[in-house]
């Protein structure tokens, strides 16, 4: 990718998870994000899935960084923000917003419609009159499917889908180029997610949005994403494009992900594969590989070796040290072995 609007390189978060009494040290760490890296290009969409509590939304608020990063690089543009002042990121944070997971609790329920879009325009000193401001909420409200006379009105007063669209507005307002879209379509009926699916991709073309689109609804993933990228325990297992992955999944995670998602034509589906064992505790991620205490192709190298994300196809790699090209080969010729402790 020769000019992505978004580079992470290295990125890592650690969270102290317990603290002894007085004025310890933490006694446990969590590492949320460990080293990962991604780029997504101009007007593309990189879906970043996996199970709860992988790390998907702590790299998206990283980015934001409305979470300070422990190690790594944020490239936005070229220039890396990771350590930027709160001065040069007032400046910045207009081109980078975020949807909210929940249309609920995202909205200040004494707010108005038109204060709460408003908001961050204001922020940005791009509205010099009352006039202006009305004109501006006006025009986004119709660009998210409202009526403009709807901007006096409290959350209270509309549905869920309403409401996201109203947190659509309220991103879109400051004209970003990069909007991470933190589950945005979970909270709503399946009806309502194909809406506002479909208004993201109508902005997406009109304004020339990139998307960070994190979710666990692999068959959203598979209408809305370019790319996909793949993350266990906060870490990068596999990415490339959509059509690749979901076609032919190289890591063994991702496959088990992918044959849990429904299929609605029946000559499709999959045999379901089920993984054995508990995702570890992330104060506790296994050496090596830290898929390897749930996954079947497990050998002695994965608890020795970590494996890396390397080329499997053209524009598709995979943290295994199993996955093609250039495999090394399973020792075992059983189904499932049994997983390495």
């Amino acid at each position: 990718m020769s000019d992505p609007v978004i580079a992470l390189e290295g990125l890592s978060k650690v969270f102290a998870a317990r603290r002894g009494r007085g004025f310890g040290q933490p006694s446990a760490e969590v590492r949320a994000v460990d080293e990962v890296s991604f780029a997504v290009g101009r007007k593309e969409t990189l879906a970043l899935v996996g199970e709860s509590g992988c790390g998907k939304s702590t790299t998206g608020r990283l980015i934001l960084r409305l979470i300070e990063p422990s190690a790594g690089r944020i490239l936005f543009e070229g220039r890396d923000i990771a350590k930027a002042s709160p001065r040069e990121m007032h400046g910045i944070r207009r081109h980078l917003q975020i949807i909210f997971q929940d249309p609920f609790g995202s909205l200040s329920p004494r707010r108005t419609i038109a204060e709460i879009i408003a908001e961050p325009m204001d922020a940005q000193g791009m509205i010099k009159s009352d006039a202006q401001r009305r004109q501006m909420v006006g025009e986004l409200l119709e660009r998210v499917g409202l009526a403009p006379e709807q901007m006096n009105r409290l959350p209270r007063q509309f549905s869920g889908g309403q409401r996201q669209r109203i947190g659509i507005a309220r991103a879109i307002g400051v004209n970003p180029s990069f909007v991470v879209a933190d589950e945005p379509v979970s909270a709503l009926d399946v009806s309502v997610q194909a809406q506002i699916v479909n208004l993201m991709q109508d902005l997406q073309q009109s304004q020339g949005l990139s998307y960070l689109f994190i979710s666990h609804d692999l068959a959203v993933v598979r209408h809305i994403a370019d790319r996909v990228a793949v993350m266990y325990l906060g870490r990068i297992v596999e990415e490339g494009p959509k059509t690749q992955i979901f076609a032919a999944p190289q890591h063994p995670y991702t496959q088990a992900l992918l044959s849990a998602a429904p299929e609605a034509d029946a000559s499709k589906r999959k045999q379901r594969i089920i993984l054995s064992g508990d995702v570890p505790s992330p104060t506790d991620i296994p050496s090596g590989c830290a898929f390897r205490t749930r996954c079947p192709l497990a050998q002695e190298i994965c608890a020795a070796e970590r494996p890396p994300l390397r080329e499997v196809a053209p524009g598709q790699r995979a943290a295994c040290h199993f996955a093609a090209p250039n495999p090394i080969p399973v020792a075992a010729k059983a189904s499932v072995p049994a997983p390495v402790a």
